[in-house]
């Protein structure tokens, strides 16, 4: 056999086994997720909030909370939660 030969068979025979641990190993994340107690939701690590005056997006675990009627709104900062609570006031 010629040494062209031997290396278009050794590529092709490393192409398939790439091709086969590839396959492998996305049935086996496939499987985790699938048996995973967590929902696929809760899996993120945090999630971008907006504040509602300024228009910052903020980490959840980050943000300032304000229970405002029966929602819960973040905000960036102290000074953007007390602009709301403000101007809330002179709506009602």
């Amino acid at each position: 056999m010629s040494p062209i030969k031997l290396v278009v068979i050794a590529i092709l025979l490393y192409i398939g086994y790439r091709l086969l641990i590839g396959d492998w190993k996305k049935k086996g994340a496939e499987k985790s997720e699938q048996h995973s107690d967590i929902p696929r939701s809760e899996k993120v690590a945090d999630v971008l909030v907006e504040d509602p005056v300024c228009h910052k997006l903020v980490p959840r675990q980050q943000a300032i909370r304000l229970k405002h009627k029966k929602d819960i709104v973040y905000f960036c900062s102290e000074k953007c939660c007390d602009l709301f609570v403000s101007q809330q006031g002179d709506k009602e």
